[in-house]
Parts: C-alpha cells; sequence; structure tokens
C-alpha cells in the first residue's frame, strides 16, 4: 500500500453511473486507509464527489500557468466558475451550480434565471446547499 495515491482520469470509458459508483469507491478507499490521493478529473460531477479540496490552475495551458494553494471544494469551485480565462481565449464560463435536492448532484443553473442571478450577484457561483 502507498501513502500517496496518484490517480489520473479514473472516470475515462465510464458511463455516468459507474462514475458515481467509482467515486464512492475511490473515497472510501482513500478515507479508510488515512491515504491522501490526487486525482486529476475533468468530469464535474466525479470531480465534487471525490474532492475535499480543490487546486485551480489559472493562465494559458501548456504555456504560461499558476496554480493556486489548495482550497476547500466551495472556495475552490467558486474561483474556477468565476475566473475569466482570458489568456485562453474570450472565456468566461458564466455558469452557476445547484446541488440537485433529491440526488444531491450538481446541476446547472438556466442563465439568467433567478436563481443565476441570486447566486451571481452573492459571488456563489457554486452552491452547496438549498
Amino acid at each position: 500500500p502507498a501513502d500517496i495515491y496518484l490517480i489520473d482520469e479514473p472516470s475515462a470509458y465510464l458511463d455516468s453511473e459507474q462514475r458515481i459508483v467509482a467515486s464512492k469507491v475511490i473515497k472510501r478507499f482513500i478515507l479508510h486507509a488515512k491515504k491522501t490521493a490526487f486525482v486529476v478529473e475533468h468530469d464535474f460531477i466525479m470531480a465534487t464527489y471525490l474532492a475535499d479540496r480543490v487546486i485551480v490552475y489559472e493562465g494559458k495551458p501548456s504555456v504560461d500557468c499558476i496554480a493556486n494553494s489548495p482550497q476547500s471544494l466551495l472556495t475552490g469551485m467558486n474561483l474556477f466558475l468565476s475566473v475569466s480565462f482570458a489568456a485562453v481565449a474570450p472565456l468566461h464560463l458564466d455558469i452557476t451550480f445547484r446541488r440537485d435536492p433529491t440526488n444531491y448532484r450538481p446541476r446547472i443553473n438556466k442563465l439568467d434565471s433567478t436563481k443565476d442571478r441570486e447566486q451571481k450577484s452573492a459571488g456563489s457561483y457554486y452552491y452547496l446547499d438549498d
């Protein structure tokens, strides 16, 4: 057994339900074994299931970027969703997330909906409670 696990995109080739099961298995193992894992994951649902803390990178990928210090899931996701990626392209995600009250999965709010406007004005692009 290792002390630190480095896991690269465990969701590759898995369907959405398999991703949730895999994330629960990975998290259960890491917590039970009292180990640390660095997981690179691009699937938003799986990343939020696995993460206790996140590292947000800013800048131009593979050219010039900085890694922010590890942050809580809520703080890191709010930074990621609010930052402008102008170095890559004139890109701003301009989306907000809420948690579905029945299955707790993250859901994108409809652009310019009441919930979307409320969260943006509060700086809460990623919202855990309803």
